[in-house]
């Protein structure tokens, strides 16, 4: 039995500091939301943005959308301040940004249960540093003994840190997104895919998404609405695939085939494995057109 599945295609960072934006974000077809108060906010605006963006949590009317708030560094002057304000409005999710160790989840972890947290608050990490990615294993270990469900990339930072160019193919980029993959799945965690910067580029955004697609993220992080529909028809399974999923799961269903491993189907020798596989796309097709 596959468990409940939450789409993740198109993730949208919204500034926290535009109210105007925040209330657009309700109407907007995007699966997740990410409101702001760390790199959208300047400094003298933090206190008023986290104040509006827990309001805008606390009054809900956000329907479907996952709704998380990338807070700001535990260790700068505003995030403890903004891990405590988050808590009491209760999102889906807070994003810690710059994680680099399994130590940084396990502390805000405890924060959010020493503050009451809700049970159903989860923990989303950013991975944008080279820390971060050495460590990647150590950080989604974590999963097994605290709320962290998400790994969100962030590919402008871990670009800038490592000193190298942001090509259209990511070259430089793939060991870090690969390992950070391999490291989610390894603790059955969600990977979300980091933004690309051409809002006026269309061909270039339907590459990269196709590209985080084929890796295997779940989804991608977005910077303009106009981005969410390609992003969504990206990371949505083809229909022919679903069929095929169908197709696949029916005949292993049958009574005849329960301890089978290996079945053929319309010419095609098909494993359990891929049985398994198929469940998941169909759940997640399920999931997509329950909201649509």
């Amino acid at each position: 039995m596959v468990p409940p599945i939450r789409p993740r295609r198109s993730v949208l960072y919204m500034p926290g500091s535009n109210a105007r934006v925040i209330e657009k974000a309700k109407t907007l077809p995007a699966d997740a939301l990410i409101l702001d108060l760390e790199d959208a906010v300047a400094p003298d605006a933090k206190a008023a943005a986290r104040d509006q963006v827990c309001a805008a949590v606390r009054e809900g009317r956000f329907g479907y959308r996952e709704l998380a708030v990338r807070i700001n560094g535990l260790e700068t002057p505003w995030g403890l301040d903004d891990i405590e304000a988050v808590i009491e409005a209760a999102p889906d999710a807070i994003l810690i940004p710059k994680v680099f160790s399994g130590q940084m989840v396990i502390a805000a972890d405890k924060l959010l249960k020493d503050a009451g947290a809700a049970a159903a608050t989860r923990l989303w990490a950013m991975i944008e540093t080279p820390l971060a990615i050495m460590h990647a294993e150590e950080i989604a270990s974590m999963a097994t003994a605290t709320r962290l469900e998400c790994f969100v990339m962030g590919t402008n930072d871990l670009a800038k840190e490592l000193l190298c160019a942001q090509t259209p193919e990511r070259l430089p980029l793939l060991a870090s997104l690969n390992w950070t993959l391999l490291a989610g799945r390894a603790y059955g965690l969600s990977v979300i895919d980091g933004v690309f910067n051409g809002i006026g580029d269309e061909a270039g955004f339907a590459a990269s998404c196709r590209q985080g697609a084929a890796f295997g993220f779940d989804g991608k992080t977005l910077i303009h609405p106009t981005q969410i529909a390609p992003c969504n028809d990206a990371f949505s399974p083809p229909p022919e695939e679903v069929t095929w999923g169908r197709q696949i799961i029916a005949a292993f269903d049958e009574p005849e085939n329960a301890n089978k491993g290996v079945l053929k189907i319309d010419g095609k020798m098909v494993e359990r494995l891929h049985a398994e596989a198929a469940r998941r796309t169909v759940a997640l097709a399920d999931a997509i057109a329950a909201r649509e």
